[in-house]
């Protein structure tokens, strides 16, 4: 692995992996608000409605050379829970609002590369849709949440500056409290796909969640988390596995990069992943919350298309026996 500078080439990554990161994901167009589906027997479409115990799944689709594949529609789609087949009640092949938070690691290993998140914030704003929301949670050994209570989401530029700058790096890692006031956070928001991104250089050494609490509020949440781990071989407390497991089972993507020219092609990628989606949800069968795990596969097929790869979430919990992260952020 390559070995990071431990102050300027990383200062560096870090300034230009988030800058590319949320400037690119701000340009995704923001459409009408958080909904719920039905289908429209005069028109052939599927109109938005209210309901309730609907799975919501961000669905991707790729040909054999990995480009993303438009035009499909919800006859396409087979969605499996457990192994049955489920009916398919919520189809939307359009981008539609974004709720995005970046959980940034505030620790002191952080400490040199805080004039670049600073710069990053200004980027980040520059090509921003107002109508998409975007959230700051900041991680040391404490959580904050960057913004006031009175303006949860934003996409002002001074707010998220003051967001990023509100405390001075320190201290130990609570990476999973982060992330889970993350996930808290995006139920209050209203886009119609939610995602966080998590930037760290570092584990965990001082959350009170555990792994497997925090692992579970993510397998409850409709969230797509995107892991960039910026690694160096001299930190011990480094665990890439944690990144990648969490992003396997919420539908999202681990990064490593290595060097400062794979920072780009990352970024672009996790934000085409959030813009080259379609959105299907389902009512279970099963309707009980008996709080056991319940796998999910997604297939699609088309005519002329060829084989098609089908990218979504592992699985999900009933939310109702998720753990609670209402003090996590404080």
């Amino acid at each position: 692995m390559w070995k990071l500078n431990p102050t300027r080439n990383r200062k560096d990554l870090v300034a230009l992996l988030i800058a590319t990161a949320v400037s690119a994901l701000l340009m995704l167009p923001a459409l009408a608000g958080a909904r719920g589906v039905h289908q429209d027997n005069n028109q052939g479409e599927y109109k938005i409605s209210v309901s309730v115990g609907l799975v919501v799944l961000p669905v991707r689709v790729t040909d054999h050379t990995g480009d993303f594949v438009t035009g499909l529609h919800a006859t396409d789609f087979q969605v499996f829970e457990a192994g049955r087949l489920q009916e398919i009640t919520l189809f939307d092949p359009e981008d539609v609002p974004v709720t995005v938070g970046l959980v940034v690691d505030n620790s002191g290993s952080m400490r040199s590369k805080r004039p670049g998140v600073v710069v990053a914030s200004l980027a980040f704003v520059k090509s921003s849709n107002p109508r998409d929301q975007m959230f700051v949670v900041n991680f040391n050994q404490n959580v904050t949440l960057g913004l006031p209570q009175s303006a949860p989401f934003t996409s002002s530029p001074q707010q998220l500056r003051a967001a990023l700058v509100k405390i001075p790096p320190a201290g130990n890692t609570a990476l999973y409290d982060g992330i889970a006031a993350g996930l808290q956070h995006l139920k209050a928001g209203t886009g119609d796909r939610k995602a966080l991104i998590v930037v760290t250089d570092g584990g965990d050494n001082a959350s009170q969640l555990n792994f497997r609490d925090m692992l579970r509020m993510a397998e409850a949440s409709n969230a797509v988390i995107y892991t960039i781990g910026l690694l160096d071989q001299s930190f011990t407390d480094e665990n890439p596995g944690v990144l990648r497991q969490l992003a396997k089972v919420t539908g999202g993507q681990a990064y490593f990069p290595t060097s400062l020219a794979e920072v780009q092609e990352i970024t672009e990628r996790i934000a085409r992943d959030i813009r080259e989606q379609y959105t299907i949800g389902y009512v279970p069968a099963n309707p009980v919350a008996d709080g056991k795990f319940r796998t999910i596969k997604v297939t699609a097929k088309a005519a002329g298309e060829g084989k098609l790869h089908v990218r979504t979430r592992a699985g999900y919990l009933p939310p109702s026996e998720a753990p609670l992260a209402a003090s996590a952020a404080k």
